[in-house]
C-alpha cells in the first residue's frame, strides 16, 4: 500500500513508519518538525527512516494548499493521521496550538481526503478524552462530553468531524485512544523520559498528587501491532446501531472507536522504582499536588479492539521499562 503517515517524526509515527517499510509498503511521512519538544530527537527518529520507499516532506497541516498538493500527488491507499499538539498540560499555556494542529489541522486532513478518498483513514485520538470518569475500564461505550482539557477537547473535536466526514462522504475512519504510550525513543514531555533524565542527573522529580497515580503504561510496539492491524480492518456501518441508545463507538456511518492500552494501571511511583533499578541511581523525589486537566488513575477496557484484530496490548511494565533504559542509557551517551 501506500500509506500517508503525518507526524512521521513522532513517538509513534517513527515505529509505526518503520513496521510498514519493514512489510512492504511506500510510505509518506509528513511532519512540520516542531519545536514543541527537542528537534534533534525528531530529527534522529527520521535518520532511522532512510529507505528507498520512504518519502519526506517537512509540511505544518494547518497549510491546506500544501496539504492538497501531497495527497494529489501521492494519491494514498490508507492515512495515518499521527501528527498533533499533544500533551494536557501544556495546553494551559499555549491554546492557540492546539487549535491550529488538531483542528485547523485535521480539517484540512479531512477536505484532503475527501478530495482524493483513501480505503482507511486511521487518526490518533486519546484517552484524556474520557475526562474525569469515575467510571474503571474506560469504555468506548462510556460517554465523553465532558473534557477537562483542552487538549482533550480537541481530540473529541476530531471525533467528531471525522464521523460527519463518514456519514456525509462515506470516508472509512477509525479513531484510536491511546493510553500513556512509552517505549525507545519516546517523547521527552512524557514521564518516563522526564523521570529517566532527572534521575541520571541527579534532579528532583516531581511526582504528581503526592504519588497517588496511576496510570495505563502501553509499550509503543504493542501500539504499533494493533494500529497496523486496523489499517487492514476499515469499518463498516453498524447495523444494529440504534439512535435512541447509541453506541459511541459505533455509527449508522462507515466510523469506529477503539481503545488501544494495555489495561493494566500501573503506580507512578512504582515506575519510578522500575527506572532506579534500571539506571543504578536513586531518584530524588518531588511529591506535587495534582496538576488541573489531569487525572488520578486512567484503565483502557480493549475488549472490541480485540474482538475485532484478534490482539490486545499485554507487554508487562518491567519488561518495557528496561527495553526503554536500553535505549535511553545509548542515545543519551551519544548526544
Amino acid at each position: 500500500m501506500k500509506v500517508l503517515l503525518t507526524g512521521a517524526a513522532g513517538f509513534i509515527g517513527m515505529h509505526c513508519a518503520q513496521r510498514l517499510l519493514e512489510r512492504g509498503d511506500k510510505v509518506v511521512g509528513v511532519d512540520n518538525l516542531s519545536a514543541y519538544y527537542s528537534v534533534k530527537l525528531k530529527k534522529d527518529r527520521l535518520a532511522r527512516l532512510k529507505h528507498p520507499r520512504f518519502v519526506f516532506s517537512k509540511t505544518d497541516l494547518s497549510n491546506a494548499r500544501a496539504l492538497n498538493q501531497i495527497f494529489r500527488k501521492t494519491k494514498p491507499d490508507a492515512v495515518l493521521h499521527l501528527a498533533a499538539q499533544a500533551g494536557v498540560r501544556h495546553s494551559l499555556e499555549n491554546p492557540q496550538a492546539y487549535i491550529q494542529a488538531n483542528i485547523v489541522g485535521f480539517a484540512n486532513l479531512l477536505e484532503c481526503c475527501r478530495a482524493y478518498p483513501p480505503r482507511h483513514l486511521v487518526f490518533a485520538s486519546s484517552s484524556s478524552v474520557y475526562g474525569s470518569n469515575p467510571k474503571l475500564p474506560w469504555s468506548e461505550t462510556h460517554n465523553v462530553d465532558n473534557p477537562i482539557s483542552l487538549y482533550a477537547a480537541t481530540k473529541k473535536a476530531d471525533e467528531l468531524m471525522a464521523h460527519v466526514y463518514s456519514h456525509l462522504f462515506g470516508l472509512q475512519a477509525t479513531g484510536l485512544r491511546f493510553f500513556t504510550v512509552y517505549g525507545p525513543w519516546g517523547r521527552p514531555d512524557m514521564s518516563p523520559m522526564l523521570f529517566a533524565s532527572a534521575i541520571m542527573q541527579g534532579k528532583p522529580i516531581k511526582v504528581f498528587n503526592r504519588g497517588d497515580m496511576q496510570r495505563d503504561f502501553t509499550y509503543v510496539d504493542d501500539v504499533v501491532e494493533a494500529v497496523v492491524r486496523l489499517i487492514a480492518r476499515p469499518p463498516q456501518p453498524d447495523a444494529c446501531w440504534n439512535g435512541a441508545a447509541p453506541n459511541p463507538a459505533s455509527s449508522f456511518a462507515p466510523w469506529r472507536i477503539y481503545n488501544i492500552g494495555n489495561h493494566t494501571p500501573v503506580e507512578v511511583t512504582d515506575v519510578v522504582r522500575l527506572l532506579e533499578e534500571a539506571l543504578g541511581k536513586t531518584a530524588i523525589r518531588e511529591f506535587a499536588p495534582m496538576q488541573p486537566g489531569d487525572v488520578p488513575e486512567t484503565c483502557a477496557d480493549v475488549a472490541d479492539l480485540e474482538a475485532e484484530i484478534g490482539f490486545r496490548p499485554g507487554t508487562p511494565i518491567a519488561e518495557g521499562v528496561r527495553h526503554f533504559v536500553e535505549w535511553y542509557a545509548g542515545y543519551a551517551g551519544r548526544k
